[in-house]
C-alpha cells in the first residue's frame, strides 16, 4: 500500500530532508505568517505588524519543530517587493532557517526572487510558487534559473479535469516546461478546493509520486480553514479537531509537504503530524520491514526505545 515503484527524489531545504518514499522523512510544514486577517498585522501600507508576537510565533515553530523532528518553514505573504522587503528583513535579522514567499502575482514573485538573489540568499528561499495561471511560464523558469533559485514549489492543477488524473496530467504539461535539472527542489502542490476534496489531492500526490518522484503534497489547510461552518457547529474546540486531524490524515496519506495555515496555530498541527508521521513509518514497518534511518525522524526521536526493538 506504502511502497512505491518509482525511486522517490529526496529534497533538502536547510537541514530538513524532504520527500522519499512514504514514511522515510516526515512532511515538511509551510505555515503562513503576514496573511489577510493575521492579527499581528497593522496596516500594509505603512508596514506595520506587532514584531514582538511575530518573533515569538517563528521561534515557537523553530523549537517545537526542532523539539518533535518535524520540518516546519514560514511562508510569508504580500502583496509587493517592497512589503515583502519589509518580512525578509525582520525574519532574516531573528532566524537561520530556510523561508518561503506566498505571493498571488507573478511579477511581484520574480521581483523579490530578484531582491534575495541579491542578498545571497537563494539557498533559503522556498518560492512559491509556479502555477498553471501564471502567464509566461517559460519566461518565469528562466528568470529563476538566472537568479539561482534553488528550491521551488509547483501547482498541480488542470481546471478542465479535477480528478486526480486532471492534476497529474495538468502536471505533464508544466513539466514540459519545467526541466528536471532546472532547480534542485520541485515540491509538487496538488491542490485542495474543499475538505472532503483533501484526500482526492493526496491521491494526486501519490500520482505524481509514482510518476515523477518528486515530493508531493497538499494545501491541507485550504480544506480546513475554508469550511467556515465548522466554526458555528463546533466552535473554537471543535475547529481545532477538525484542523489537526484533517492536516495529520493528510500526512499518513503520502504528503510529503503540507500548506498548514497560519503560524499561531502552529503548535496545534506539529503535534499532529508528528503522530502521523510516526503511525506512517510504523505501518511502513509492518508492511517492508524497514524504519526511517533518519535520528531526526519524530519516531525515533520521541520513541527511540520502541523504534530500537523493532530493528
Amino acid at each position: 500500500m506504502f511502497k512505491l515503484a518509482q525511486p522517490q527524489k529526496v529534497c533538502r531545504l536547510g537541514e530538513w530532508p524532504v520527500g522519499g518514499q512514504p514514511g522515510e522523512n516526515p512532511p515538511l510544514l509551510i505555515s503562513s505568517m503576514f496573511h489577510n486577517g493575521d492579527r499581528i498585522l497593522g496596516n500594509r501600507k505603512e508596514r506595520s505588524f506587532d514584531r514582538d508576537k511575530a518573533r515569538d510565533y517563528v521561534l515557537r515553530q523553530e523549537e517545537l519543530s526542532a523539539r518533535s523532528g518535524v520540518p516546519a518553514v514560514v511562508a510569508m505573504v504580500a502583496n509587493s517587493l517592497d512589503e515583502m522587503k519589509t518580512y525578509i528583513d525582520f525574519f532574516l535579522g531573528i532566524s537561520d532557517q530556510p523561508f518561503g514567499i506566498d505571493m498571488w502575482v507573478e511579477k511581484a514573485r520574480l521581483e523579490v526572487a530578484a531582491h534575495v538573489a541579491g542578498l545571497g540568499m537563494q539557498d533559503r528561499l522556498l518560492y512559491n510558487s509556479i502555477t498553471p495561471w501564471d502567464k509566461d511560464i517559460p519566461g518565469q523558469v528562466a528568470r529563476l534559473r538566472e537568479l539561482g533559485i534553488k528550491h521551488v514549489v509547483v501547482q498541480a492543477f488542470n481546471p478542465e479535469d479535477q480528478t486526480p488524473q486532471g492534476r497529474v496530467t495538468g502536471l505533464r504539461k508544466m513539466f514540459e516546461i519545467i526541466k528536471e535539472d532546472d532547480f534542485e527542489s520541485i515540491l509538487v502542490d496538488a491542490a485542495v478546493m474543499n475538505l472532503p476534496s483533501t484526500a482526492l489531492s493526496c491521491l494526486a500526490a501519490r500520482l505524481v509520486k509514482e510518476e515523477f518522484g518528486w515530493p508531493a503534497g497538499v494545501a491541507s489547510s485550504n480544506g480546513t480553514y475554508m469550511w467556515k461552518e465548522a466554526r458555528e457547529m463546533w466552535g473554537s474546540d471543535g475547529f481545532n479537531a477538525i484542523n489537526a486531524s484533517g492536516q495529520a490524515i493528510a500526512a499518513l496519506l503520502w504528503a510529503d509537504l503540507l500548506f498548514s495555515g497560519p503560524i499561531v496555530n502552529i503548535p496545534k498541527i506539529i503535534p499532529a503530524v508528528a503522530c502521523a508521521s510516526m503511525m506512517l513509518s510504523t505501518l511502513v514497518y509492518g508492511e517492508t520491514g524497514v524504519l526511517p534511518a533518519g535520528g531526526n525522524h519524530p519516531l525515533r526521536k520521541l520513541f527511540a526505545d520502541f523504534a530500537a526493538k523493532l530493528v
